[in-house]
C-alpha cells in the first residue's frame, strides 16, 4: 500500500559524515502521513524516519552502517547504569506527541553548538519550520517526545517511535551543562525500561559504525542484534 504513495529518490554521492575516507549516498522515501504499519515495516528493514522522510545508506562499495537493535527484555543494568538512574531520581519525565516550542529550539541549538566545539559537527541555527519538518511531521499515532525537566527547566528531549515489537530511537539532545546527569544514557535506559514494562523486546538504535566513535558506543548495550541483509520491502529482514 505505502509503495504506491511514496516518492523515492537518491542523493548524489558526497563526503561521508561518519568515516573520513569514505563517500556516502542516501536513498530516501517521502511518505505522506505514514501509518504505524508502514513505519514498522521500514524500521525493521533498516530505514530511519525523520518527519515524513525515511532514509537508508546506499553507498558504493561500503556496507559499514549496520542497523542495531538492543534486546530490552534481556538487558541487565550494570552498576554504572544504576548510578545514572539514581542521579536522575529528581528528573521529571513527560511523554507526549512531538511538538516545537521556543524551549525546544533553544535547547537544540545549545546542544549542537557544544557538539560543534567538542566534535566538530556542522552547526546551523534551526528554524521552527525545519524542526517541525524533521521531528514533528509524520508522527501519526506512534511518534512521541520524551521531555526531561530539572527544577522545571527543560534539559533534554528524546524523540522515539513505538513499534509493534519495541521502540525506535530517533534522536536525543540535551543541555550540555547537565552532563553530570548523563542524560543521553538516561534517556536510553528509559526506553529500555518502557520496553520491559510493556514486554516489548527491542530498542532500535539506528546505525552502528565500528570505526566511528559517535556510533560505535551502541555495541556497549548488550545483548544486541545486527541486521544482516539489505531486504527489499517484500523480503524478510534477517537479524542476528
Amino acid at each position: 500500500m505505502f509503495l504506491n504513495s511514496s516518492v523515492d529518490f537518491c542523493t548524489l554521492e558526497t563526503k561521508c559524515a561518519y568515516l573520513k575516507d569514505e563517500r556516502a549516498r542516501m536513498r530516501y522515501k517521502y511518505i505522506l502521513s505514514p501509518t504505524s504499519f508502514t513505519n514498522d515495516s521500514l524500521t525493521h528493514r533498516g530505514w530511519r524516519r525523520f518527519g515524513e522522510y525515511y532514509s537508508i545508506p546506499k553507498c558504493n562499495g561500503c556496507n559499514k552502517c549496520l542497523s542495531l537493535r538492543v534486546n530490552a527484555l534481556e538487558f541487565k543494568f550494570s552498576k554504572n547504569a544504576k548510578r545514572v538512574l539514581k542521579k536522575n531520581l529528581n528528573t521529571k519525565i513527560i511523554m507526549r506527541p512531538p511538538s516545537v516550542t521556543k524551549e525546544h529550539l533553544e535547547l537544540y541549538d545549545l546542544y549542537h553548538k557544544e557538539r560543534k566545539e567538542s566534535k566538530n559537527w556542522d552547526f546551523y541555527n534551526i528554524s521552527a519550520q525545519s524542526y517541525y519538518e524533521l521531528y514533528v511531521l509524520g508522527h501519526g499515532d506512534f511518534g512521541k517526545e520524551v521531555l526531561y525537566f530539572v527544577d522545571n527547566k527543560l534539559v533534554a528531549v528524546d524523540l522515539i517511535d513505538f513499534l509493534s515489537d519495541g521502540i525506535s530511537s530517533i534522536y536525543c539532545y540535551y543541555d550540555p551543562s547537565y552532563a553530570h546527569l548523563s542524560l543521553g544514557k538516561f534517556s536510553l535506559y528509559q526506553q529500555i525500561l518502557i520496553c520491559k514494562v510493556k514486554k516489548l523486546p527491542w530498542v532500535y538504535l539506528g546505525y552502528f559504525v565500528e570505526d566511528c566513535p559517535s556510533l560505535s558506543y551502541k555495541a556497549n548495550y548488550k545483548p544486541f542484534e545486527l541486521l544482516k541483509n539489505n531486504p527489499a520491502l517484500q523480503e524478510e529482514p534477517i537479524w542476528e
